[in-house]
């Protein structure tokens, strides 16, 4: 497995101070991670990291590979169960991520359907809602087999944290450009199981976000669908890191993985725990 990390680690930081960091810290490898349509006060005045769908990807490669850092996947986490609406990240943005990743030769284009926010989206019955991903990302998904782009599912919602709602996506969508990205502190959070996950579906899951959870999200399991990073260090928490490892190595997988972790203590101490599980 490689071990890469989060491109959003400094809070009010631009991409390159983030990049900079990843790179002092040893990764060789990025995701690229907050990005949306257009123009962004925050990148122009220097207190956001977000990469702009409308850009030049190739100068984002570059940017990357300034600090010698390659792009391990881009990610496009959508709304997908609110109604579209121009305000939302959804099938416009997913498409546009795929088009940047496959100009500069990234593989993977990670997304799920999210927490919904309106009574629209909270009141979709399971059949309803897998119909509504279904749909959303029917377009995205022509284009990334065209593209030769994977578009891979991450559990960050009702749906997405539910194997057997995830197999019916899978069905649904049938597609050959779908795959899954394992996160698994959002998975356990949600409810979900994530050895059972990675043995439901082995060599569809093609990258992983990895996450562990204290013990005091205990009580909010299965109440909270998602969260974007963990605050402690892998193998510190209750989500039992070392057993998906396991599990995964079992499933064949050996593709690439990042730590969604904040704070260099926490970022350290998860890649310390990655290397030992590797070295046993």
């Amino acid at each position: 497995m490689k071990t890469g990390c989060f491109a959003a680690n400094t809070p009010y930081r631009p991409l390159e101070v983030q990049l900079e960091q990843i790179a002092r810290w040893g990764f060789s490898h990025a995701d690229v991670t907050d990005n949306s349509d257009g123009a962004c006060l925050g990148v122009e005045f220097g207190f956001t990291a977000l990469a702009s769908l409308d850009g030049n990807p190739h100068d984002i490669a570059r940017l990357f590979a300034k600090h010698g850092l390659q792009i391990s996947a881009w990610c496009a986490h959508g709304n997908l169960l609110d109604p579209s609406a121009p305000w939302r990240y959804g099938t416009a943005q997913i498409i546009k991520a795929v088009k940047s990743a496959a100009a500069i030769g990234v593989r993977h284009v990670i997304t799920t359907e999210g927490e919904p926010l309106t009574a629209f989206g909270e009141n979709l019955s399971d059949s309803e809602a897998i119909l509504l991903v279904r749909e959303k990302l029917h377009e995205p998904l022509r284009l990334a087999e065209d593209m030769g782009v994977k578009i891979l599912f991450e559990p960050h919602g009702r749906i997405s944290d539910n194997i057997a709602l995830t197999e019916r996506v899978l069905d649904s969508c049938d597609s050959p450009a779908l795959g899954l990205n394992l996160d698994t502190g959002n998975l356990w959070l949600g409810g979900g199981d994530p050895v059972a996950y990675v043995r439901k579906f082995g060599a569809k899951i093609e990258h992983v976000h990895w996450k562990d959870m204290p013990v005091e999200m205990e009580s909010r399991r299965g109440k909270v669908f998602g969260c974007g990073m963990a605050t402690i260090a892998l193998g510190a928490g209750v989500v039992g890191i070392e057993a998906v490892y396991r599990a995964l190595l079992k499933a064949g997988f050996d593709g690439h993985t990042t730590l969604e972790v904040a704070g260099e203590e926490a970022v350290l101490g998860s890649r310390n725990f990655l290397e030992s599980l590797a070295s046993a």
